[in-house]
């Protein structure tokens, strides 16, 4: 019995392809030529990446992202011209605009935040690996900050804090020097100093963005390390403050908890 043409199966048909990796387009805004095109090689190397497009200045960064509609911007602070910070607000409502700089005052970082970056980082602060999951993630709408744009962050959330606190604090009772002898020594132990509770560096970072309110995932992104790195690092820095809890830490290191001048090293 001789197969009927119209209905053979070839083998190929029997194992369906895996659907593409979708490819995530970038524009690279730089004034700077040699490193737009070291970023683009470097980018260019991954095969779910690709450069459409380079602009040296806020000008050409929109007049490309306009014609080319990328996934995402790599934008620098300072070009000649409209300068990064100028044209953001321009780039915005395009694509997802990661800011890609030597610039790492807090002021500037807090700016390009506010006017929607969605993520910053600060050159020397991540590996080539890194940046490439952090324009991926951007293209998914995942916040990536390097440590300095992390600190810029967190020292604006302590300001408002500590404003929020002062504006709303009612007038402290009198009381006698016998109760205020008391208190001294607890106020003057409450400094958020890491030795004090032995935390290394990277805890320390950590413990400080615990603080701030961010979630575990949150501070992976900033940090660069995976959720599971965040947690093993939250575990010692419990064991080290004596805590079981987020709340509970926050107080001992922020000195707000009533025993966190005692007992705690």
């Amino acid at each position: 019995m001789q197969n009927d043409p119209q209905h053979a199966v070839t083998p190929f048909a029997l194992f369906p392809t895996a659907p593409p990796t979708p490819v995530v387009r970038i524009v690279v805004a730089d004034d700077n030529p040699v490193v737009r095109a070291g970023l683009t090689a470097l980018l260019s190397g991954h095969e779910d990446i690709t450069v459409v497009a380079e602009a040296a200045d806020g000008r050409e960064a929109y007049e490309a992202a306009s014609r080319h509609r990328p996934d995402v911007i790599l934008l620098d602070v300072r070009m000649p011209g409209v300068d990064g910070l100028s044209v953001l607000p321009y780039l915005v409502p395009i694509a997802p605009v990661l800011m890609l700089t030597y610039s790492g005052e807090p002021e500037t970082v807090r700016e390009a935040l506010r006017g929607g970056a969605d993520g910053y980082l600060v050159h020397g602060e991540f590996t080539a690996d890194q940046l490439a999951t952090a324009v991926r993630d951007t293209a998914q709408g995942v916040t990536h900050l390097t440590p300095t744009a992390a600190s810029a962050v967190l020292q604006e959330l302590r300001d408002a804090n500590a404003h929020e606190r002062r504006s709303t604090l009612t007038p402290f009772p009198p009381t006698s020097s016998k109760v205020l002898s008391q208190l001294q020594p607890s106020v003057g132990q409450s400094s958020s100093d890491r030795s004090r509770f032995q935390l290394s560096a990277r805890e320390a970072e950590i413990m400080n963005l615990i603080a701030s309110g961010m979630t575990n995932q949150q501070i992976a992104a900033a940090c660069f390390i995976s959720e599971k790195t965040v947690k093993n690092h939250i575990n010692r820095i419990f064991a080290k403050l004596h805590s079981t809890s987020r709340a509970e830490a926050a107080a001992k290191w922020l000195g707000t908890a009533p025993s966190s001048g005692r007992g705690v090293g």
